[in-house]
């Protein structure tokens, strides 16, 4: 049960309400923005809600215990700030929001009704879905260690401890061709083996793209030829000569961690405990196959 503020209340009791719906959105670069469902801006806490943002919001559930409450927004690119190019480059994955019940001739008679993320995004043109999460979620997320063959520390983290700063590990390219949104040639990577950067981490510097940052999942040298693809669409237009910046990748292997890092005494998992394998054998007489 959410206690009202005594204005909004007041207001409530009345049975004439000015009511509108607010929401709240902050990336996780530190940018905030607000939107609103009122036919006017509203301005509250340093933010100014944007009115007619194309926003519109489903029922709230919410739940008793640890279920993941759910709510989904939905709405057309109408805001210069909410732009398609930022949704399909992932700026917007597991943002904050907070979602405010407001009186619009009196924003500080409001409440907070929810606060939460955004989880999946998905769109159709212009048009575009999000759902935002509770904070129960979180809870559904594994914490703490696995024991498992891989490593589960992040390349180049304080556990990890390799300097992907070195010149062994990074690179500086350019783009040379783009043949999807996900994948491109490159050059300014030929000092490396095929397959180096694969699994890294890749930035723009320059160009259209400038500051996207992309999980690379390939990349391949074949013939003189660099090729890099990938796991997300790199930002609109797509322009050949955009430079970047990539770091190495890791597979977590044991073996990688030996050969390609010279990192063996910190790798973070278990490569030698028993595996399935294992479990399925049988004794047998010395001397007897098995």
């Amino acid at each position: 049960m959410k206690d009202l503020p005594l204005g909004l209340r007041t207001s409530l009791d009345s049975g004439v309400t000015m009511l509108c719906w607010c929401w709240r959105v902050t990336r996780r670069d530190g940018t905030r923005m607000g939107f609103t469902d009122h036919d006017r801006d509203v301005v509250f806490d340093a933010t100014t809600f944007e009115a007619a943002a194309g926003l519109s919001a489903s029922e709230i559930n919410e739940s008793v215990g640890l279920g993941v409450d759910n709510l989904e927004v939905s709405g057309a690119l109408t805001s210069e700030r909410l732009t398609e190019a930022d949704l399909a480059a992932g700026f917007y994955d597991d943002a904050a929001v907070e979602v405010f019940r407001v009186d619009w001739s009196a924003p500080e008679n409001r409440i907070l009704m929810r606060t939460g993320s955004l989880g999946e995004v998905s769109r159709a043109g212009r048009i575009f879905k999000a759902e935002v999460r509770g904070l129960a979620h979180y809870l559904q997320q594994p914490k703490g260690r696995l024991y498992q063959y891989t490593c589960d520390a992040d390349l180049g983290d304080n556990r990890c401890k390799v300097n992907l700063d070195a010149a062994a590990y990074r690179s500086s390219g350019t783009v040379v061709e783009f043949l999807t949104p996900r994948k491109f040639t490159a050059s300014g990577l030929n000092a490396f083996a095929n397959d180096f950067f694969s699994r890294g981490l890749l930035d723009f510097t320059s160009g259209p793209a400038l500051g996207q940052k992309l999980e690379v999942k390939v990349h391949v040298k074949r013939d003189g030829v660099v090729s890099v693809e990938c796991w997300e669409p790199v930002r609109n237009p797509l322009q050949p000569g955009s430079g970047f910046d990539v770091r190495a990748g890791c597979d977590k292997i044991f073996a990688t961690c030996r050969a390609k890092f010279d990192n063996a005494i910190n790798f973070r998992g278990f490569p030698h405990i028993p595996g399935n394998d294992f479990i399925a054998s049988h004794a047998t007489r010395p001397g007897t196959r098995r």
